[in-house]
Formats: structure tokens, sequence, C-alpha cells
């Protein structure tokens, strides 16, 4: 195989693994080759971040993709580059995208998170998740001004999905993505996330995140009402998986011990047959 035929395959066989892998895949070829490489830019900057390895190699790996990118972004095509070149000017992506979503590893690589304000969850919901939509909104062929609406909602609702679905996985690591403004008013002092998962208040901190989770779920809805429905059908899929992922959450409920909720690739694929070919 050659190293251009190499570059193009590998992020197909990264997204191969994720639940959104049936979704990515009604797209059309040119629109699915880009998004497997968004995916595969962002699956490799987040497992630095998550490696267990000294948060100053970290720093300086992450510090290496954005010399990547910049030199993208200059015509420049490095190895690591290669499968997001042919990309980025018929797609119009935009660079700072790629470098909010750098930046927004660096916060957990900087500090460990425990119990942020609003202004500060809000700005890493951000960058971690609304800057991969800037990205994946225009592949979808939203001008950019929906785009980054859609972005804006659709990435926070499935970033405060994750953590209300993902809590007892950050805390085994350390991490407390809860809202210290939920907390106080719940009435929880500890930022220390063991004895945070255990408060039998617990359950009100969690209902405010995902009250306003759907309040972006909602406001995603209506600009994907306003778009024409073959742009929207990916993230429509992404929308109805993500948002049965917080529903069945907050049946479940937050009393230990507790069983994590799947995304569910039948899910996913009952998402797909119900957006994918409308």
């Amino acid at each position: 195989m050659s190293a251009v035929a190499a570059a193009e395959t590998a992020p197909a066989l990264q997204a191969s693994g994720s639940s959104f892998y049936l979704g990515m895949r009604i797209l059309p070829k040119g629109q699915r080759d880009a998004m497997y490489a968004i995916y595969a830019f962002c699956r490799e900057v987040d497992d630095i971040a998550d490696s267990p390895g000294p948060r100053e190699g970290r720093i300086e790996a992450l510090n290496a993709w954005r010399a990547d990118i910049e030199a993208l972004y200059r015509g420049e095509v490095r190895p690591r580059t290669a499968a997001l070149a042919p990309h980025v000017a018929p797609f119009r992506l935009p660079k700072q995208s790629f470098v909010d979503m750098i930046d927004g590893m660096e916060m957990d690589v900087l500090d460990t998170i425990r119990a942020p304000d609003w202004h500060t969850l809000d700005l890493y919901c951000d960058r971690v998740a609304s800057s991969v939509g800037r990205l994946s909104a225009r592949i979808f062929g939203l001008t950019d001004g929906e785009a980054d609406q859609l972005a804006h909602h659709l990435g926070r609702a499935l970033q405060l999905t994750n953590i209300l679905r993902d809590i007892d996985e950050d805390a085994e690591i350390g991490r407390l993505y809860l809202p210290r403004e939920g907390l106080e008013r719940a009435g929880i002092g500890s930022r220390d996330p063991t004895p945070v998962l255990a408060d039998a208040n617990l359950a009100k901190v969690c209902a405010e995140v995902a009250e306003r989770a759907r309040r972006h779920y909602a406001e995603a809805d209506s600009v994907m009402s306003r778009q024409p429905r073959r742009l929207v059908r990916a993230p429509r899929i992404m929308a109805a998986a993500y948002r049965s992922v917080l529903e069945r959450t907050m049946k479940r409920g937050f009393a230990p011990p507790r069983a994590r909720v799947s995304t569910g690739k039948l899910r996913v694929l009952a998402a797909v047959l119900r957006y994918g070919f409308a």
C-alpha cells in the first residue's frame, strides 16, 4: 500500500470502532472521508490528553500537533496531517477549530479539572466538542453562520451528556466536571470526586446539567429544522443517539452502584434508519 493510500485508510479504520461509524457511513464519499480524518485527529489529541505520561511530555505532544496544524495552513503537509489536507479548502475548515480542540485537550493536561464554574465548563465544552461541530457542520454543507450555531448547541449538548454518562470513569482519574455552582446549590461542599459521587444530593447537580443539555438539544433541533434535510442527516443521528443516552442516564439515576449507559450500535442504527434516508 502506498503512503498516500495508507494515510487515507487509517482514519477510516480508527472511525470504525466509533458508535457513530454507521452515521458517518451514510455520507457521500467526500464528506465521509473528511469526517474520518476529523475523527482521527480528535482521537489522537484526546489520547495524548488521557495518556498516563508526565504532563510536560503531553504538553509537548500537543504543541507538536499545533505546529503541524500551523504548517498545514501554510501549505506544508506533514505526515500526520496528510489525511486532513485534501479537505481543508473544499470544506472551508477553519484553522481555529483545530487549535480550539488542542486547547481543550490542554485544559485536561495542565490541571486536573475538578468542579469548574459554569463559565469554565462552557469554555471546555466549546473547545472539546463545539470545535468539532464547527468543522463537521461545514463538511455537512451548512453555511458558516448556521454551522457555528449548530456546533455551539449540539456540541455542548453532546459533551454535557458525556459528562453525566462518564462521571465514574472520570472520577477514577481524579476528574470532576460537574459545575461548582450546582454542587453548592445542592449543599455539596467537597470537590473531591469520591465523596461527591457518593453524596445523596448528587442527582440534584446532575439534573441541572441534564436540563442545560436538553435546552441545547432543543436549540440544535431549531437550527436543523431550518436546513435541507439532506444536510443534517448525520447531526440528527448524533443528536438522537446521544439524547437517548441522556434520558436513559437520568432514568437510571445516580445512586451507586451506577451501570454505565452506552450509546449502543443498535440505537445508532435506529437513528440511521429514521433520519438517514428521509
